[in-house]
């Protein structure tokens, strides 16, 4: 929650822009006009730390949301009508998923960062997709990559999951009672799917923020001078020994995200999963 509304009142919180610099006070120390200090260009540290939260969070909510979304909706469909359309959904799904999904989301990021110029540019709708990556920072085909390979084991798990609940009694009850499959999947089987799948994915959460960091620390993520969390470690990283302060901030701010994350999937489960006996008070 702390993240969340740091991300959201970036601008009223932040000292500074994170584009504004001062070539004179480039690598200064903390101080009162620096808290955390500044980078080799002079840009205020906490400025950009503050609107990286953006950058992290919007990766790692719109990866869980695309990854849970696609994979409840494939893996209901295939584990509740199973048979010949189950073994062709997931023969594709173990195709995908043995495809190393970084390698996939790497070539994705070279190809469309270097593909859009020359004749392609005269397309419009390549224009459109360019200016929308841009307004957005670069992040769009980051999004789109971890989109595109996240929901896979999502779908898995909802299948085995799916194949399991069809075959309960309140499942077989609906069915005898002349419920319509649309009716028995919205209204029996999606609900009781969603509790534990909202406890994985808010466990992927990590992993998408630690992906996109990845990228931009070998310069396939955020374009400059928006600010990327893995952009300033790898920025603070070739004047480590000098200024140590440039890659430790946006690292422990980036690893403060990932706990956060993993103790609210474990508190997820907790309340969510039906087989975890709350203790009761004597």
């Amino acid at each position: 929650m702390f993240f969340t509304i740091v991300a959201i009142f970036a601008p009223v919180i932040a000292p500074q822009h994170y584009a504004d610099g001062n070539l004179f006070a480039n690598y200064a120390p903390p101080s009162r006009e620096y808290p955390l200090g500044a980078d080799f260009l002079g840009r205020d540290l906490l400025s950009r730390l503050i609107y990286g939260t953006r950058i992290s969070l919007a990766v790692g909510f719109l990866g869980a949301f695309f990854a849970f979304s696609i994979g409840l909706a494939y893996g209901t469909v295939s584990g509740y009508f199973s048979g010949r359309l189950d073994n062709v959904l997931m023969r594709i799904v173990d195709i995908l998923y043995a495809f190393p999904s970084l390698l996939f989301i790497i070539l994705l990021m070279i190809t469309f960062k270097t593909g859009f110029g020359g004749d392609v540019m005269q397309n419009p709708f390549a224009q459109a997709i360019a200016a929308f990556d841009a307004s957005l920072g670069g992040m769009l085909f980051i999004v789109v990559g971890i989109s595109l390979t996240s929901w896979v084991s999502m779908a898995r798990l909802t299948r085995g999951m799916a194949l399991s609940l069809r075959e309960t009694e309140f499942i077989q009850a609906a069915k005898s009672l002349g419920a319509r499959d649309v009716r028995v999947i919205s209204r029996h089987l999606v609900p009781n799917l969603i509790g534990p799948l909202l406890v994985r994915v808010t466990l992927d959460i990590p992993q998408f923020i630690a992906t996109e960091a990845f990228l931009s620390f070998i310069g396939l993520g955020a374009n400059p001078p928006t600010p990327s969390w893995g952009m300033m470690i790898a920025e603070g990283f070739k004047a480590m020994r000098s200024h140590p302060h440039l890659a430790i901030f946006p690292g422990l701010a980036l690893a403060i995200v990932m706990f956060a994350f993993n103790f609210l999937g474990d508190g997820l489960r907790d309340a969510l999963d039906p087989r975890f006996d709350q203790p009761t008070n004597n």
